[in-house]
Protein backbone atom coordinates (compact mmCIF):
# COMPACT_ATOMS: atom_id res chain seq x y z
CA UNK A 1 0.00 0.00 0.00
CA UNK A 2 0.99 3.36 -0.93
CA UNK A 3 1.37 5.90 1.58
CA UNK A 4 -1.68 7.93 -0.16
CA UNK A 5 -3.69 5.17 -0.91
CA UNK A 6 -6.78 5.10 1.77
CA UNK A 7 -7.06 2.05 4.84
CA UNK A 8 -10.70 0.79 5.16
CA UNK A 9 -11.09 2.70 7.73
CA UNK A 10 -10.19 6.52 6.89
CA UNK A 11 -12.12 5.76 3.52
CA UNK A 12 -14.83 4.68 5.73
CA UNK A 13 -14.79 8.09 7.40
CA UNK A 14 -14.58 10.43 4.81
CA UNK A 15 -17.65 8.21 3.48
CA UNK A 16 -19.38 8.99 6.87
CA UNK A 17 -18.63 12.81 6.76
CA UNK A 18 -19.97 13.20 2.97
CA UNK A 19 -22.89 11.34 4.00
CA UNK A 20 -23.61 12.67 6.88
CA UNK A 21 -23.63 16.28 5.05
CA UNK A 22 -25.32 14.82 1.85
CA UNK A 23 -27.94 12.62 3.52
CA UNK A 24 -28.21 13.21 6.95
CA UNK A 25 -27.80 11.10 9.97
CA UNK A 26 -31.11 9.96 10.11
CA UNK A 27 -31.48 6.18 10.31
CA UNK A 28 -33.64 5.72 7.02
CA UNK A 29 -33.72 1.97 7.54
CA UNK A 30 -36.57 1.48 4.94
CA UNK A 31 -34.40 3.79 2.59
CA UNK A 32 -31.61 2.13 2.50
CA UNK A 33 -33.55 -1.23 2.39
CA UNK A 34 -35.45 -0.43 -0.86
CA UNK A 35 -32.35 1.49 -1.82
CA UNK A 36 -30.51 -2.13 -1.83
CA UNK A 37 -33.58 -3.78 -3.11
CA UNK A 38 -33.46 -1.61 -6.29
CA UNK A 39 -29.81 -1.98 -6.65
CA UNK A 40 -30.58 -5.62 -6.27
CA UNK A 41 -32.35 -5.60 -9.16
CA UNK A 42 -29.66 -3.58 -11.20
CA UNK A 43 -27.33 -6.91 -10.16
CA UNK A 44 -29.54 -9.32 -11.78
CA UNK A 45 -30.30 -7.53 -14.72
CA UNK A 46 -26.40 -6.73 -15.19
CA UNK A 47 -24.26 -9.12 -12.82
CA UNK A 48 -20.85 -8.41 -14.23
CA UNK A 49 -21.40 -4.09 -14.15
CA UNK A 50 -19.09 -4.32 -10.62
CA UNK A 51 -19.93 -0.52 -10.19
CA UNK A 52 -23.87 -1.96 -8.95
CA UNK A 53 -21.91 -4.16 -6.62
CA UNK A 54 -20.08 -1.69 -5.08
CA UNK A 55 -23.36 0.75 -4.71
CA UNK A 56 -24.61 -2.06 -2.59
CA UNK A 57 -21.73 -2.33 -0.63
CA UNK A 58 -21.53 1.76 -0.07
CA UNK A 59 -25.73 1.31 0.81
CA UNK A 60 -24.80 -1.22 3.45
CA UNK A 61 -22.02 0.88 5.14
CA UNK A 62 -24.59 3.86 5.42
CA UNK A 63 -26.73 1.17 7.17
CA UNK A 64 -23.89 0.56 9.54
CA UNK A 65 -23.01 3.74 10.33
CA UNK A 66 -26.32 4.93 10.96
CA UNK A 67 -27.43 2.54 13.37
CA UNK A 68 -24.23 2.76 15.49
CA UNK A 69 -21.14 1.62 13.74
CA UNK A 70 -18.16 3.75 13.56
CA UNK A 71 -15.64 3.57 10.69
CA UNK A 72 -12.57 1.95 13.11
CA UNK A 73 -15.89 -0.66 13.97
CA UNK A 74 -16.13 -1.98 10.23
CA UNK A 75 -12.95 -3.77 9.79
CA UNK A 76 -13.20 -5.63 13.34
CA UNK A 77 -16.99 -6.11 12.60
CA UNK A 78 -15.89 -7.91 8.82
CA UNK A 79 -13.31 -9.67 10.38
CA UNK A 80 -15.39 -11.39 13.59
CA UNK A 81 -18.51 -12.26 10.67
CA UNK A 82 -15.56 -13.89 8.43
CA UNK A 83 -14.44 -15.33 11.30
CA UNK A 84 -17.97 -16.81 12.23
CA UNK A 85 -18.72 -18.07 9.03
CA UNK A 86 -15.95 -20.24 8.19
CA UNK A 87 -16.08 -22.02 11.34
CA UNK A 88 -19.91 -22.83 10.21
CA UNK A 89 -20.92 -26.03 8.05
CA UNK A 90 -22.16 -24.77 4.54
CA UNK A 91 -24.60 -26.53 2.19
CA UNK A 92 -22.97 -28.31 -1.11
CA UNK A 93 -23.66 -25.74 -3.60
CA UNK A 94 -23.42 -28.50 -5.79
CA UNK A 95 -27.01 -29.55 -4.29
CA UNK A 96 -28.56 -26.83 -4.97
CA UNK A 97 -30.23 -24.50 -8.38
CA UNK A 98 -28.71 -21.30 -9.26
CA UNK A 99 -30.88 -19.60 -7.51
CA UNK A 100 -31.00 -20.86 -4.21
CA UNK A 101 -29.17 -19.40 -1.24
CA UNK A 102 -26.40 -21.05 0.43
CA UNK A 103 -27.38 -21.14 3.78
CA UNK A 104 -25.64 -22.67 6.86
CA UNK A 105 -26.66 -25.58 8.75
CA UNK A 106 -28.55 -24.38 11.51
CA UNK A 107 -28.87 -27.62 13.49
CA UNK A 108 -26.31 -27.05 16.33
CA UNK A 109 -28.22 -23.31 16.56
CA UNK A 110 -29.45 -22.51 19.87
CA UNK A 111 -33.33 -22.51 19.31
CA UNK A 112 -34.97 -19.10 19.35
CA UNK A 113 -37.18 -18.21 21.45
CA UNK A 114 -39.49 -15.13 21.49
CA UNK A 115 -41.69 -13.78 24.29
CA UNK A 116 -45.43 -13.39 23.42
CA UNK A 117 -46.36 -9.89 22.37
CA UNK A 118 -48.56 -8.13 24.86
CA UNK A 119 -51.35 -6.25 24.38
Amino acid sequence: MTPHEPTLTTYFARHIEWSRKTFGAEARTKGLTNHIRKELLEIEREPRDLSEWVDVIILAMDGFWLHGGKAEDLMPALMSKQEKNMARTWADPRTLSEGDPIEHDRSGDPPTTSEPKRP
